[in-house]
């Protein structure tokens, strides 16, 4: 199955989602908020105490992108350090500007890097987060089996990400919304035509619920927690990777 691209033309979807996430860095805040109507900061808030109650001080947040989740970390887990990577310049751009105007330069530095290959040493983290992130990855297992490398024996693995509503009638309404009011908005506000086609495209290509969480148990993943939010909406899929001994 070829992987869902953002452009129809030549390039690989890395290369792709990065010039999407580029083009549309300067308005994606403002956007988020409108198409999600605010529900994604509560989402972020559970992201945040879940890996709190995990006992996680040095996190990663990967495809951190403008750097809503870390913000949101440092700020809920007193004594955390948290670092941010992406493989959008533009995105951790925005992402470095609101950190500044915040004050947490030398709490929450942010890298340009992939996710599928990150720049840190093995068992560097006690938890690695990403939201809305792995959806975009070009080979997932390769992502999550690196996300599993830097993390600590019994780390925390937190994924939050897009599912799919399946119950009458929400499932229908959300598609409808999905498939035909979002990208309206998001080609107008965004200047993208195809940011906001791409977005439903690649949800629905996504393995979402216990599909995804056998993705985590390939990558070596264990104690697998599935919380659907927001009527399914979206998931948080929370995992770990093997205590030593």
């Amino acid at each position: 199955m070829q992987p869902v691209k953002p452009y129809s033309a030549e390039g690989s979807k890395k290369e792709q989602v990065a010039q999407m996430f580029n083009a549309i860095s300067k308005r994606y805040d403002v956007l988020n908020r409108t198409l999600s109507m605010g529900i994604d900061v509560l989402w972020r808030k559970k992201t945040v105490r879940s890996v709190r109650k995990a006992g996680a001080l040095d996190i990663l947040d990967v495809a951190t992108g403008t750097a809503d989740l870390a913000i949101a970390l440092h700020r809920g887990i007193p004594g955390s350090r948290v670092q941010g990577v992406d493989i959008s310049a533009g995105m951790l751009e925005v992402g470095r500007e609101k950190i500044t105007r915040r004050g947490l330069d030398p709490h929450i530095p942010l890298h340009l890097g992939d996710g599928e290959s990150l720049p840190f040493e093995a068992a560097s983290f006690d938890a690695v987060t990403v939201a809305f992130g792995v959806r975009n990855f070009e080979h997932l297992e390769k992502g999550l089996k690196d996300m599993g490398r830097v993390l600590r024996p019994g780390g925390c693995l937190a994924v939050l990400e897009f599912s799919q509503p399946e119950s009458f009638p929400f499932r229908q309404l959300y598609f409808f919304y999905f498939k035909h009011i979002l990208p309206t908005i998001g080609r107008w506000v965004s200047k993208d035509s195809a940011a906001y086609t791409y977005l439903p495209a690649s949800v629905e290509a996504f393995p979402y619920g216990e599909a995804f969480a056998a993705k985590l148990r390939e990558a070596g993943f264990q104690y697998i927690a599935i919380m659907p939010l927001t009527f399914g909406i979206a998931s948080l899929y929370l995992a770990y990777t093997p205590k030593q001994g």
